[in-house]
């Protein structure tokens, strides 16, 4: 993937996604990541159906430097900041032009002055120090597998669990508590992108009664703001949600965290929706 300057990192023009996945609606990975941090968000959706997690970075899907770049400085979530910097540090190794290693060398220099999270200007300082050796490139690679490993192992034993619970084999109470273990196994240490989509999945099903979703929402209260405020979004956001639970989450939201927290996510429920531009939004703080 050819990259066209240190420049092209702070608003490429091009669109994020699969080779060869079904047509989707035309998103400026880039402009995502900015937007993202602008409004202080902690997950990185991509759209409406699309979560960007660390396995979009695999060197063999082919999202844009330029969106890599962005993501490594301003992901919030730290994990997929870390793994944005592989493919580019991959690019950077195989160029042979002065010219053209002269630019990744800018880039690196300003991943490390402006990213969000220590490690990762850590390693964009490492990879650069260290001439994007391929021994430095494994190390990072190896590091990263090392944190998420142990939980996407966690993960799959829990869809497990969520299937024993749709088949009447668990209580609300009983599943309330397995979701609470999974939290704090989890929660941190796999994609928050990932988690989130397994609660999209909780909450989409029609399989999953009313009465666990609703002690579910109640976890998601206990998430510290940003997340919270992003997961408890999500809910309402969710294509096909029922009316009733948007009730439940808002007037849960009102009683429990008060009214300007209420606001918060109405707001991003309104730009998520597109019913509020950034700029409008900007103009509401």
């Amino acid at each position: 993937m050819a990259f066209n300057g240190a420049t092209a990192a702070m608003g490429g023009r091009r669109a994020g996604g699969r080779q060869g996945a079904p047509a989707a609606p035309v998103v400026n990975l880039a402009d995502h990541f900015l937007e993202c941090c602008k409004l202080n968000r902690y997950l990185t959706v991509a759209d409406g159906h699309r979560f960007v997690i660390t396995e979009d970075f695999d060197r063999k899907v082919g999202i844009p430097a330029d969106a890599a770049a962005m993501a490594a400085i301003f992901s919030r979530d730290k994990l997929v900041a870390q793994a944005a910097i592989l493919p580019l540090g991959q690019a950077a190794k195989g160029l042979r032009s002065k010219k053209e290693r002269d630019t990744y060398e800018r880039l690196f220099s300003l991943i490390e002055e402006q990213a969000l999270d220590d490690r990762v200007k850590d390693s964009a300082r490492t990879l650069l120090d260290r001439g994007f050796r391929e021994a430095e490139i494994r190390e990072l690679e190896r590091s990263l597998s090392d944190q998420l490993s142990p939980a996407r192992a966690r993960y799959r034993q829990f869809l497990e669990i969520v299937r024993r619970m749709m088949d009447g084999a668990l209580t609300p109470a009983d599943f309330i508590d397995e979701f609470k273990s999974f939290t704090k196994a989890v929660a941190g240490r796999l994609d928050f992108g990932i988690y989130s989509f397994c609660l999209d999945r909780l909450f989409g099903s029609l399989r999953i009664p009313a009465a666990v979703k609703q002690l579910l929402v109640g976890e998601l209260l206990l998430f510290p703001p940003l997340v919270r405020r992003e997961l408890l979004t999500n809910v309402l956001t969710y294509p096909g949600q029922s009316d009733e639970l948007k009730r439940f989450v808002r007037n849960t939201v009102l009683a429990e965290l008060g009214r300007s927290v209420a606001v918060e996510i109405e707001l991003l429920e309104a730009y998520k929706q597109r019913r509020l531009s950034l700029e409008e939004l900007a103009g509401t703080a």
